[in-house]
């Protein structure tokens, strides 16, 4: 059977996330003694001549957002090209060290949209490690039947379906029971999980609305999404067994956020992801809301959505970020019920510049001009393949979050804009105007006109 187009594009999106992922070199040299938790994992061995230098560490422990409106003619250069709009935009930009360099309403909730993928994924960065895969398993219980487990990979196609098949049919799955019959379970979630509580109806169509399970074929999704996606590898599985000369006995069954004990089940083979690594780069470069989704219940160890939400925001509070107004409904940010502030995502670049993975989480963002949701926008020589970052999109809803490399350093910026007329204009102005006043001009400089135009 051949592999779905879809499958075949996240594949192809995959391995070029994993080419990215493997020119990366080795994170900074600490970790749990400065608050992180890091898997002990191996990662990549030096880091490429083209990489900038890192962020120098604060003096004391990581660095986290201080002071505010450090800059006061980029505070004021970026008020003016918000003009009559402030109220709709919250904007902070940071130094390297955490500076506050400009604050315009950072710390005013807002719904951030994809924007809510660079907290999912730094969870899962910090909590799983960069070369930790999902992994689709295959097992014989004691009683002698088989079952299929999965942990979301977002690319498992037909040629895994039909690997899994050819290894059921060969195992059988019963004792006694006829030649070629396969008695076999599927470990799925009850589709009262499979979609976050606040998707709207109407998004749940589409393939960016696919539902959320632990066995889902090309992402639940082929165009549209796949309204019963259990019911689809139930038929597809027995089709592909039927072929291959088998009698299929498929049970559907309730999945457990536990393996099998070692007396319960035998492993018989396994079907691995893309490193995580690749994963990042397809959440938050591609924005697929399903693989975002799946690594918030990774890294939190469950599949109940509000407790792995619970656990996010523990994790968040560990970090000392500023969490006021903040709040978490999904790992994607389709949900209308998230709530973030630009301080809080500022505040969470800042710490993740000095986190042991810190290269992973950059390279894992949309590059403007090149690459991404941001390929085709701010493309001019100030900004295209300086700023690296997350997008965000919803109606009436644009933001923008990540850094941009300067002549003074890296500016780790969030702009949020709920209700803008032209959101991606101003995010671009904000963005070239930031350049320009890098370093921060002394007062006496404040009142030139920008080098660059806004």
């Amino acid at each position: 059977m051949p592999i779905p187009a879809r499958s075949r594009r996240l594949a192809g999106r995959l391995t070029l996330a994993a080419l990215v992922g493997g020119l990366l070199g080795t994170p900074a040299a600490r970790a749990e003694a400065d608050g992180w938790s890091v898997p002990p994992r191996p990662v990549p061995a030096a880091a490429p001549a083209s990489e900038p230098a890192a962020v120098p560490q604060a003096p004391i422990g990581l660095p986290r957002l201080h002071g505010g409106r450090a800059c006061p003619a980029l505070d004021s250069r970026l008020r003016a090209v918000l003009g009559g709009e402030q109220s709709r935009w919250s904007v902070t930009v940071a130094d390297g060290t955490g500076l506050v360099l400009a604050d315009i309403n950072g710390t005013v909730p807002r719904v951030p949209a994809s924007n809510q993928k660079l907290f999912s994924t730094a969870f899962a960065l910090d909590r799983l490690g960069p070369d930790h895969r999902l992994t689709t398993r295959l097992w014989r219980l004691d009683s002698g039947a088989l079952m299929l487990t999965g942990e979301g990979d977002p690319d498992l196609g037909i040629a895994q379906l039909q690997r899994l098949a050819k290894l059921a049919l060969g195992q059988g799955g019963s004792s006694g029971a006829a030649p070629g019959a396969v008695h076999l379970k599927l470990a799925e979630l009850p589709a009262s999980q499979w979609w976050p509580a606040g998707w709207h109806p109407a998004d749940r169509q589409y393939a960016y609305g696919a539902p959320i399970t632990r066995l889902a074929l090309t992402s639940n999704a082929l165009g549209q999404a796949i309204a019963n996606p259990a019911g689809r590898l139930r038929t597809l599985l027995s089709r592909e067994i039927t072929r291959q000369g088998g009698q299929p006995q498929l049970e559907l069954v309730q999945a457990s956020d536990r393996s099998p004990a070692s007396g319960e089940a035998v492993l018989l083979h396994e079907e691995p992801s893309a490193p995580m690594h690749a994963l990042l780069s397809l959440a938050n470069s591609e924005s697929h809301n399903f693989t975002s989704e799946v690594l918030l219940r990774q890294a939190a160890g469950t599949w109940n959505l509000p407790q792995a939400l619970r656990m996010q925001q523990a994790w968040l509070a560990d970090l000392n970020l500023p969490l006021q107004g903040v709040r978490l409904a999904d790992g994607s940010g389709l949900d209308r019920g998230n709530r973030l502030t630009s301080r809080a995502v500022t505040g969470l670049l800042v710490r993740m510049a000095h986190h042991p993975y810190a290269p992973y989480y950059r390279a894992s963002m949309a590059i403007a001009g090149q690459r991404g949701t941001l390929r085709s926008l701010y493309r001019d020589p100030a900004l295209a393949g300086r700023f690296r970052g997350k997008t965000g999109t919803l109606r009436g809803v644009r933001s923008i979050s990540g850094t941009l490399e300067t002549a003074a350093g890296p500016r780790h910026i969030s702009m949020i804009a709920n209700g803008a007329a032209t959101p991606n204009t101003t995010i671009g102005q904000l963005l070239r105007q930031t350049q320009a006043l890098s370093p921060c001009p002394a007062p006496a400089a404040a009142g030139r006109p920008p080098a660059v135009p806004g």
